[in-house]
């Protein structure tokens, strides 16, 4: 079974969508493996973020079929898809509201009305996924940028969801805080999303790339090849990642 599975997506802001010409997302199909990381990638304005806010039920009205392991995202299904899905926002600040590390991310197994004893357990193996469980007790806002994005992520991994969706997770990130990312995200089991302008940072940590433009997938492939396809990339208003810039 898939991980995500995706048929004939359409959706716009406005109502009608099937029949509306503003529409965010067009005839979207794909599918992701258990355990496949995926980057979408597309200029700004391409959709990207729209689609992790569907595929996690944040947006609804859609006209098309979306299913998280075999279960159709709708109303009746929202509270099992956000069990099963984990979104980590652009801005790790909405992601983060205790006052420690240890309480923002032990706060959905608590709200799961799980044992205290699973709620410390969850919450130690996520932190140490995650590589900041010698900050367990540091407050929120002594994290640095880094630091809150990968607390973040253990807010999420806490939750122990079979898909994990990142919007735009390298975003005003340092060097070494970006490089600790791709590192923990390629250590991390399951089937990740990941919606990024940061090229370099989707060819280190993602094998497939899907390419959005005008809310329709205009290429879906593999990462080695689409990310050095100067004419296509250049063709959706985007530039070849750094790496291959200077190579050539």
């Amino acid at each position: 079974m898939n991980s995500v599975e995706l048929k004939g997506l359409t959706f716009s802001y406005e109502r009608k969508a099937a029949e509306n010409r503003n529409n965010v997302l067009t005839d979207i199909s794909f599918s992701a493996a258990e355990g496949e990381t995926i980057g979408l990638i597309g200029a700004n304005g391409a959709g990207k973020s729209t689609l992790l806010k569907l595929l996690v039920g944040l947006l609804a009205d859609y006209k098309g079929d979306i299913k998280i392991g075999g279960t159709r995202v709708e109303k009746s299904s929202l509270a099992h898809i956000r069990r099963k899905t984990g979104y980590v926002f652009q801005d790790s600040e909405s992601q983060l509201f205790m006052s420690t590390v240890y309480e923002d991310v032990a706060f959905a197994p608590r709200n799961y009305g799980l044992s205290e004893e699973e709620v410390k357990k969850r919450t130690i193996r996520a932190l140490e996924n995650v590589h900041m469980e010698q900050m367990k007790e540091k407050q929120i806002y002594r994290l640095s940028g880094g630091q809150k994005k990968l607390a973040s992520i253990a807010t999420i991994l806490s939750m122990e969801p079979d898909v994990i969706l990142l919007d735009e997770p390298s975003v005003a990130l340092d060097p070494r805080n970006r490089r600790n990312l791709i590192r923990v995200l390629n250590e991390l089991p399951g089937t990740k999303i990941i919606a990024s302008h940061d090229l370099d940072f989707i060819y280190d940590t993602c094998k497939r790339v899907i390419l959005i433009s005008d809310g329709r997938i205009t290429a879906d492939g593999p990462a080695e090849e689409l990310l050095k396809d100067k004419v296509l990339l250049e063709h959706n208003g985007l530039e070849l990642p750094l790496s291959f810039s200077r190579a050539r």
